[in-house]
């Protein structure tokens, strides 16, 4: 299992960008790039030809951007991953982009070690943020339309572990109100599983302390 290695395609329109990423990853021997492209069209025709295990995906680009782009793989190649790389940190770029299929967010400005970490993570079935993102998602959401107060409330006892009817229990609702808070939480951050929404509470609770 050791030997096997993660394939990359790295789509942005910028060449100097994608020499870049491919030298830093093929520095690595858990990671293999198969295939480069400057757009969208580019990057379906090269993921039906080499079938890769992950999309690096750059959001400003010519024609159709990588949000619109990540929505067209979800559903072409449900089963390829799609990680974003971009320059934008505004939280609505970031929502955009888990709501349409991506699995994680970094800032071209992070660690070069985020890069790693992220696609680790995201290989390995999680939603990674670069830590800055994580930080934002987690202050403003009871102002800027992401979670509610009650929301951002039931999420921190998530990360606590406890269970609807003790979440319940200690905000004096009942167990139907909290499933609904934890569907709508599901619904507006764009994720899907229940054990996503519990590594995204763990998250959140970890930087918000």
């Amino acid at each position: 299992m050791s030997e096997l290695r993660t394939s990359i395609l790295l789509v942005d329109d910028h060449p100097l960008v994608r020499d870049g990423l491919r030298a830093r990853l093929e520095a690595m021997a858990q990671f293999e790039v198969v295939g480069e492209a400057g757009s969208a069209a580019e990057a379906l025709e090269a993921a039906r030809l080499h079938n890769p295990d992950l999309v690096l995906m750059d959001i400003n680009m010519r024609g159709t951007n990588g949000i619109e782009a990540t929505a067209l793989f979800k559903r072409q190649f449900p089963a390829i991953a799609v990680l974003i790389l971009s320059m934008h940190d505004k939280l609505e770029y970031v929502t955009q982009a888990i709501q349409a299929g991506a699995r994680g967010y970094v800032l071209k400005d992070a660690p070069g070690k985020d890069i790693v970490v992220a696609i680790e993570t995201v290989m390995a079935g999680g939603i990674y943020y670069s830590a800055n993102l994580a930080q934002q998602l987690a202050k403003p959401m009871a102002q800027d339309n992401q979670l509610t107060t009650r929301e951002a409330e039931v999420l921190r006892h998530l990360a606590n572990g406890e269970s609807n009817k003790h979440i319940a229990r200690e905000l004096d609702l009942s167990v139907r109100t909290v499933e609904t808070h934890r569907l709508n939480i599901k619904r507006k951050l764009g994720i899907e599983g229940q054990a996503e929404l519990i590594k995204f509470a763990v998250q959140h609770a970890q930087f918000d302390k």
